[in-house]
């Protein structure tokens, strides 16, 4: 069966605001440039929008050799793509990966931008976390701040099946896909083992379990439409124990390819 890529998205910051593309290169972690950035407490420990819903106001620029980061009532904030700063622990859930502290100034106006004490770190290029090997198999990826693997595909049939069950539509950007599909039936996407798109394959090997973001509007930070009472009806997995909107994937061939929006896909499901 075959399906044709609609949408491509990056996020350079740890839940700030997605960057459409018309294409990306794929790397050993994922799209480039995804999930590079975060915030973090003092300690290391990440923040999302699951407790600080203000990120979302922190609109990312990716350039040619830098990345800018704007929010409102603040300069904008420039930080080198080389990777630069000083090494320190941090934290993902519960994996620690080597981080860059990206130094006094940056987290002084990452601190005003969410309104509490933050530090900005950058992915180390140790790259010392890797995805579960229980979804991802014996030798699973390398992975930056994502919450657990390379990428997140969404369905978009997927997304008309939920919202002619809401009250009000919710938007795509609120699940946060890299990947978005075209021309699949409504959660084909549970039954998908690959895709393969030219050079690329992407195995998809855990369908994503969703949380409070879902009910944060992506432009604002304020709460909104929450998606997740009326997903529980009908996608709660009793394994997983949550709600199940979207794949995550990895990348099994295809590392250092462009993928195009447009792109068509040759679906395999599983056997």
């Amino acid at each position: 069966m075959s399906a044709v890529v609609r949408e491509l998205y990056v996020y350079p910051f740890k839940s700030a605001r997605a960057v459409p593309k018309q294409h990306v290169r794929l790397g050993a972690t994922g799209i480039e440039w995804d999930r590079h950035w975060m915030a973090a407490n003092r300690d290391g420990v990440f923040m999302s929008q699951r407790t600080q819903p203000r990120l979302a106001r922190i609109v990312p620029e990716i350039g040619e050799d830098a990345l800018t980061l704007h929010a409102p009532d603040l300069e904008p904030l420039t930080l080198p793509l080389q990777p630069a700063g000083d090494a320190r622990p941090a934290r993902v859930w519960d994996d620690t990966v080597t981080a860059l502290d990206q130094g006094d100034t940056a987290s002084a106006w990452l601190s005003r931008a969410v309104g509490e004490e933050a530090r900005l770190l950058r992915i180390s290029p140790v790259l010392d976390r890797r995805a579960s090997a229980r979804y991802a198999g014996a030798n699973p990826p390398p992975v930056t701040f994502v919450d657990g693997f390379p990428l997140l595909i969404v369905n978009l049939a997927s997304l008309d099946a939920l919202n002619a069950r809401m009250p009000d539509p919710v938007p795509l950007e609120r699940f946060r896909p890299n990947v978005v599909l075209e021309g699949l039936e409504p959660f084909a996407e549970d039954r998908i083992d690959a895709i393969h798109i030219g050079p690329v394959t992407l195995r998809l090997v855990k369908p994503c379990t969703r949380c409070v973001i879902t009910a944060t509007d992506q432009r604002t930070g304020e709460p909104s439409t929450n998606p997740l009472p009326v997903l529980r009806q009908f996608r709660f997995d009793r394994t997983l124990k949550g709600v199940k909107f979207g794949e995550n994937a990895i990348i099994t061939a295809g590392v250092g390819q462009i993928l195009e929006r447009g792109a068509r896909c040759t679906v395999v499901y599983d056997a």
